[in-house]
């Protein structure tokens, strides 16, 4: 049964709920705005015998998370927007080894260093894989901190049943908003299923090994082979949405994260003024809804779609959509977040068709 609410911040709540997931081993370097989790972890993986490393660098620290993550460990890293670029090799080398950790990007305003308000325009990095190589990471975006307990453990059971790294994809805002929570039953990792797989010594079986290079060509096809199919497999049973009011609505919102609260408000406001909208939250940006939005773009006339950013994820939506439905497009990029107030105004134009507040699309 999940605990009690407990009021707590979004960063905390991620420590919190990774450790309750069975996380035993977490490397990371320090970046804001996601510095009150590994802060939280260095006491509180202490306390359940795990083990913390502030490591000298991000690339140092995703090594680690290789290490630990090769020896049946439950493992993660979390860091923002540029230590993740920095970890992205890493990232690439768990999935060609096959191997399940969690990583946590905060995001913030950028390219470059940036800033450190909140920014979603990291979509590309972390749903085009972000390394090298043919590879794909499941990629989970919560909208609050009550989603962001069950996801972690969503997360983590998801890198063990594929054996593969999986992201959460949050914000500067998520990361510091404080909102109740109740976190599911705790998980005791000697409850784990058996890792028959993890370098755990070879005493009294076979020796293995777990490979990060395969220089024989026809070996290194076979192997992509495998993962396309384990990729495939993931995008037939792990796509997660959300829909509120599409059923009946004109217009249909797309947003995703912390913005789509945001939209959610500008909805309400709207209500009863206006055209019936509803909003299309996809909660696993990689594998997208595709055919979910497609379905829903085929009963509504207009698909408006909000991030915190220049626009990333409305390429995915102009691959579900098509001609089927008018796109129109806002967001702000650096870090600036719109209000409520400011994504009604885009609502109001796409109403009207007037461009006059963010830009239709053409397909």
């Amino acid at each position: 049964m999940p605990s009690e609410k407990v009021l707590m911040r979004g960063n905390h709540v991620l420590g919190e709920a990774a450790v309750r997931a069975g996380c035993r081993f977490y490397a990371g370097y320090p970046i804001t705005p996601q510095n009150e989790l590994p802060e939280y972890l260095s006491g509180r993986l202490r306390e359940v015998g795990g083990i913390f490393i502030q490591g000298e660098s991000e690339i140092a620290s995703i090594n680690m998370v290789i290490g630990a993550a090769a020896a049946g460990v439950r493992a993660m890293t979390s860091s923002s927007s540029p230590g993740i670029s920095l970890k992205q090799e890493g990232i690439s080398y768990l999935a060609g080894m096959e191997l399940p950790a969690v990583i946590i990007n905060t995001m913030r305003g950028g390219p470059g260093l940036g800033n450190i308000a909140p920014s979603a325009a990291d979509y590309f990095q972390a749903t085009r894989g972000g390394g090298h190589g043919d590879y794909r990471t499941p990629v989970l975006a919560p909208s609050g901190c009550q989603e962001l307990a069950e996801i972690t453990f969503l997360a983590f059971d998801m890198a063990d049943k594929y054996l593969t790294p999986v992201m959460i994809l949050g914000d500067g805002m998520m990361g510091q908003m404080m909102e109740p929570v109740a976190f599911p039953d705790p998980i005791d990792p000697k409850d784990l299923p058996p890792k028959d797989w993890a370098l755990t010594g070879c005493k009294g079986r076979e020796p293995r090994a777990i490979y990060s290079m395969i220089l024989d060509i026809n070996l290194m096809y076979e192997h992509n082979l495998k993962l396309l199919e384990k990729y495939d497999r993931i995008t037939a049973e792990e796509v997660r949405w959300e829909e509120m009011g599409t059923d009946e609505a004109e217009i249909v919102v797309v947003a995703y994260g912390t913005a789509a609260r945001i939209a959610e408000s500008a909805i309400e406001e709207l209500s009863g003024n206006g055209p019936r909208i509803g909003l299309f939250r996809p909660i696993t940006l990689w594998p997208y809804p595709l055919k979910q939005l497609r379905s829903v773009a085929e009963k509504v006339s207009k698909v408006a779609v909000f991030e915190f950013s220049a626009g990333q994820m409305v390429e995915d939506v102009i691959l579900s959509v098509g001609n089927r439905a008018e796109i129109y497009f806002y967001g702000v990029p650096g870090g600036i977040v719109p209000t409520p107030a400011d994504v009604a105004d885009f609502l109001r134009s796409v109403d009207r068709g007037d461009g006059k507040v963010g830009r239709r699309i053409e397909v």
